[in-house]
């Protein structure tokens, strides 16, 4: 299925009749194949921190982990003296930033090298091997090793897939990429309820093995529909890619700027995955009655279900806004996102003075997550528009894989936030993660009408 080309002469091929929701039946296994790929992911990632700070990095276990005294050594020398909590947060802040890192390398190899489709496969199988090695405590580094590299395969191509079943102009491809993105969603919300319940209250591997199923269906889904996906297409040449002109370096610039600052928003957020687990574990009231307590990663669930819930809300507003010309504009609106995760974080500190010796109310961590799912939907999908629309033709889909590089350095810096949960009051932690949230809201609004102007031609 491979074909190598011109760089010049890319076309996309119709891969058969429309026989999914009138799309290429192609989409159907690009679809189902992603949504069971979030769901090995999701669960994966809801089970980590629990994992590494309720089992693997205590002693008596830690000591059996291939290569792991190495490994704290290495991390030391960096982030300075770890504790377990501390040691565990950075593991986990560097294994986020590297899963969205990896994908601006796996992207190339599939265009360069591999073909997509190869690439694809290559990495769920890697995903697969890592989800099952994490049921070997021996094997930990390596399993995430593993799930970091399938991902940056598989998570760079996937997407991309998508995109080749269309013309550029065919007016299904934003319908084709809303269906793409509610397989996310949706493995997202189920993974925490399966992956979690079974990690949390019946034992760790038994969810890291679901999360190994889910793998290997998405796996079996994608290489059944493998006739239906579009030809892989190998650039070999560039010589007539487009260069940058004059004055589009001034927006290259811009736009950098712009990612990095929502990589301050991406280090708060990134704490939902990281240290809220073990808040909501440590500190929140999660009984329901007498004899139901809500596990730790349901949360995970009702966080993906807020963004589901209110994101129809929102572009209901934003099209109601737009007819009234009253729409903020995007950059507008990447500062309202940083303020609403900043008042859910403020959110969280109150709610400890409020408890002072006792547990926190439930109902505060679900007004939180409807703050994030906010913040969420104004900054991250908002940033993808603006710079696609943005970055010159040149740079244009460089410059969307580099929207990744702000959650892979907010994920590292989320891992180094991550020590202060030992060592400030709860109240005083969540307060610092408001803090850095304001930071972006404040660098947007100085730097908002200077950005503007540089993108008003590009835009």
């Amino acid at each position: 299925m491979t074909a190598v080309i011109e760089a010049s002469s890319v076309e996309i091929r119709d891969t058969g009749r429309p026989t999914f929701f009138g799309h290429p039946r192609g989409l159907a296994y690009i679809v189902f194949a992603e949504g069971w790929e979030r769901f090995s992911f999701h669960g994966m990632q809801a089970l980590l921190i629990l994992y590494m700070t309720g089992y693997l990095l205590n002693p008596g276990i830690i000591e059996n982990v291939s290569g792991f005294a190495q490994f704290r050594v290495l991390l030391e020398s960096v982030f300075g003296p770890l504790s377990t909590q501390a040691l565990a947060s950075q593991i986990f802040g560097l294994y986020i930033g590297l899963v969205y890192f990896s994908p601006m390398i796996g992207g190339s190899l599939g265009d360069r090298l591999f073909g997509r489709t190869r690439s694809v496969i290559a990495g769920s199988v890697l995903m697969a091997f890592g989800h099952f090695l994490m049921a070997i405590e021996a094997a930990f580094l390596y399993a995430l090793l593993l799930l970091v590299l399938g991902s940056g395969l598989m998570k760079g191509n996937l997407a991309a897939q998508v995109g080749a079943l269309y013309s550029k102009n065919d007016p299904q491809r934003d319908t084709a990429f809303s269906l793409y993105c509610l397989a996310i969603n949706a493995g997202a919300f189920l993974a925490p309820l399966v992956c979690g319940t079974l990690g949390e209250l019946y034992g760790w591997h038994y969810g890291f093995g679901a999360a190994g199923i889910g793998m290997l269906l998405a796996t079996a889904i994608y290489i059944v529909g493998r006739e239906h996906l579009p030809a892989d297409e190998i650039i070999k040449q560039a010589a007539d890619r487009p260069t940058l002109q004059p004055g589009e370096g001034k927006v290259v610039l811009s736009l950098a700027g712009i990612i990095a600052i929502t990589s301050l928003y991406w280090a708060a957020q990134s704490q939902v995955w990281n240290v809220y687990p073990l808040w909501l574990r440590d500190r929140v009231d999660r009984a329901l009655g007498a004899d139901l307590t809500i596990p730790v990663t349901w949360f995970q669930a009702i966080d993906t279900a807020a963004v589901l819930l209110i994101g129809p809300a929102l572009i209901w507003l934003w099209q109601r806004q737009a007819r009234r010309g009253t729409e903020p504009s995007d950059l507008s609106k990447i500062a309202i996102g940083c303020t609403s995760f900043a008042v859910g974080c403020l959110l969280l500190s109150a709610s400890e003075l409020v408890a002072g010796n006792g547990q926190v109310g439930l109902g505060l961590p679900m007004i939180f997550h409807a703050l994030g799912a906010i913040g969420y939907l104004y900054v991250w999908p908002i940033t993808f528009a603006l710079v696609s629309k943005a970055a010159p033709a040149a740079v244009n889909a460089m410059m969307l894989g580099a929207c990744y590089l702000a959650i892979f350095i907010g994920g590292v810096f989320s891992g180094w936030l991550g020590r202060f949960y030992e060592t400030l009051p709860p109240a005083k932690f969540w307060l610092l993660h408001a803090g850095v949230a304001a930071v972006g809201l404040v660098a947007m609004l100085l730097l908002r009408k200077p950005l503007t102007r540089r993108l008003e031609p590009a835009t």
